[in-house]
């Protein structure tokens, strides 16, 4: 059913304090109070959070945000604002954007939820675990979410495949527990459809990000982030999405846990898009014994073992051809890296149906 093709890997402790007793008579009742006195509770220690800096309120006309390291993820707040250009570059546990209309927006990794309400005539830049939309209209998203995305009571809203850079971005990916591999930008569920009409569609395949959100202006206070939206230097893969397929040959490649593996990937998708093919989609899921069986079938005894050092990542690449190419990269390439290929092309889309559909149900999409 599908080749696999032959690296290695690698692997502090607890102190503990002395408490001093107390001599023979114990200690007075004076050194008791000044003690407790002195005592510093864990709730003393917190910082103290202003909640202004954790919120953008009100504000018209201007280009407003974060810089890395204002809200180490914490929830954020945007309301009531318009015609603004609104850049967070920083990590945050939520957030939500309630009542803005005309604006541009960029959030940094977004650990939980994004959620819009209310908002008219909006461009955007989101990674999230959640994302959704209530009583919106007219919105184009550049989106890296790892559940399905939600829309409800929305119309106009335009979806592709999120696009950006800057220096701290995959660190604040790592602190949200995101990864750049699970993103269901394309796969919109309408929570309120109407019949014979169409709240929702996908961008165009050739949109940029800079035609939605431009760069933040030379004058700002974001003038020195070093900012990119080309494709080769987006921290997320452009993905073809449920876009229709050039071709009816795909291609299953996966790549096991190891040091490189993030690298190795990506450098398999600068191969194989430089040759013509496509991107469809990418998963990062952990598997168990048992999965190997119903996935890899065939193949599944050689590749048991892997699956214990963590997740694995997977690719579907697309176009005539593609299985032969991904052996040549394979064995010219990773030679010395254990992955899965799939055999040939009368098996590919087996392999590809079978990975994925798997991947999808243990991400419960």
């Amino acid at each position: 059913m599908g080749c696999f093709f032959s690296k290695k890997s690698k692997r502090k402790g607890a102190q503990k304090e002395a408490t001093p007793t107390a001599g023979d008579g114990g200690p007075s009742a004076a050194a008791e109070e000044e003690e407790e006195g002195s005592k510093q509770y864990s709730w003393d220690k917190r910082e103290k959070v202003d909640p202004k800096d954790y919120m953008l309120t009100g504000i018209k006309d201007a280009t407003v945000g974060r810089l890395p390291g204002k809200l180490n993820g914490q929830q954020f707040v945007i309301q009531d604002c318009e015609n603004c250009n609104i850049y967070v570059f920083d990590h945050s546990a939520a957030v939500t954007v309630d009542d803005c209309i005309n604006c541009r927006i960029m959030l940094g990794p977004v650990k939980g939820s994004v959620f819009f309400r209310d908002c008219k005539d909006i461009k955007c830049v989101v990674a999230c675990q959640q994302f959704r939309t209530r009583d919106c209209k007219k919105m184009d998203v550049f989106l890296c979410c790892a559940t399905q995305p939600i829309i409800e009571s929305s119309t106009g809203m335009k979806f592709g495949c999120y696009q950006y850079f800057y220096p701290e971005l995959a660190y604040h990916f790592k602190d949200a527990g995101l990864s750049i591999f699970n993103n269901n930008w394309s796969n919109i569920h309408d929570f309120t459809p109407v019949s014979g009409e169409t709240n929702w569609s996908l961008l165009p395949e050739e949109a940029k990000v800079l035609d939605y959100v431009q760069l933040p202006d030379s004058d700002s206070e974001f003038k020195s982030i070093r900012i990119s939206t080309e494709l080769g230097r987006s921290i997320v893969p452009l993905t073809h999405g449920g876009r229709r397929k050039h071709s009816d040959e795909s291609c299953l490649f996966v790549f096991f846990a190891g040091d490189y593996t993030t690298a190795n990937a990506r450098k398999l998708i600068d191969e194989a898009t430089a040759k013509g093919f496509v991107l469809i989609q990418t998963k990062e899921v952990s598997m168990r014994p048992e999965d190997v069986n119903r996935v890899f079938q065939n193949n599944a005894d050689a590749l048991t073992e892997l699956i214990t050092k963590g997740p694995v990542v997977a690719l579907e690449l697309n176009g005539e051809g593609v299985v032969e190419a991904c052996h040549s990269i394979a064995e010219d390439i990773f030679s010395g890296t254990k992955v899965f290929v799939s055999e040939n092309k009368n098996s590919s889309s087996k392999d590809v149906d079978n990975f994925f559909n798997f991947a999808d149900m243990q991400m419960g999409l």
